[in-house]
């Protein structure tokens, strides 16, 4: 096997394994129409310092009665985007602040039914994270890359991330197993202590009933 076979087969594997890992499909659900407020939420989470593009096709248009709008959350309390009446393609982008989950969340309010017995919406949510949220056709262009290279570096970035969250992981259960062990450490003390205690408690209580007898003459 020579040199330049294995090199494509190394490059054919690796784009493979780019396929696999960048491979996600949109989720699709139908948002019925209330006259109460009622959010639909989709969590993720999220490392920080990530960009996160969030695109929601919306089915239907504006003024037909019904009017959803979209909601982006965090756990740590910030806003990242509230558009209203959105219908067809809506995109936001935001940078988060921490590691954190953030929330999607739509409200479809119902205005008028305008001879519909079961209004609804169909919306697509399509969340994108890291380096799956770069404008990669922008890169190559303003870089002058070649396909493959493009998509060697998508790789190298989205490998990156996977790297990092290892670390992330790895830096959670080394905490936790501390945490563990110091807990496991506490038990073992206050067990004792109160082993002692009740043996303490024990033994004065002997002396102090043998006393309490003998002053009475009864032994």
């Amino acid at each position: 096997m020579g040199p330049s076979t294995l090199s494509l087969k190394t490059v054919l594997g690796l784009l493979s394994l780019l396929f696999l890992l960048s491979f996600s499909s949109a989720l699709k659900f139908d948002l019925p129409a209330t006259t109460h407020k009622h959010e639909r939420c989709i969590r993720n989470f999220v490392s920080n310092g990530q960009l996160v593009v969030v695109t929601a096709i919306v089915s239907g248009q504006r003024g037909d009665g019904q009017v959803v709008n979209m909601h982006i959350k965090d756990a740590l309390g910030n806003e990242h985007g509230h558009p209203k009446d959105i219908a067809g393609e809506t995109r936001q982008a935001f940078t988060s602040p921490a590691d954190t989950a953030f929330d999607v969340c739509f409200e479809n309010q119902l205005v008028s039914r305008q001879g519909v017995q079961n209004p609804s919406r169909h919306i697509e949510l399509d969340v994108d994270i890291g380096a799956d949220a770069r404008d990669w056709s922008s890169i190559q262009a303003q870089e002058k890359l070649k396909p493959v290279e493009t998509d060697l570096r998508r790789m190298e970035e989205l490998v990156a991330e996977i790297v990092n969250e290892m670390d992330y992981l790895r830096a959670r259960e080394q905490k936790l197993r501390d945490t563990n062990e110091s807990t496991n450490e506490r038990v073992k003390w206050f067990a004792i202590g109160t082993m002692g205690m009740l043996v303490g408690l024990g033994v004065w209580q002997v002396v102090y009933l043998r006393a309490y007898f003998r002053s009475k003459h009864l032994i």
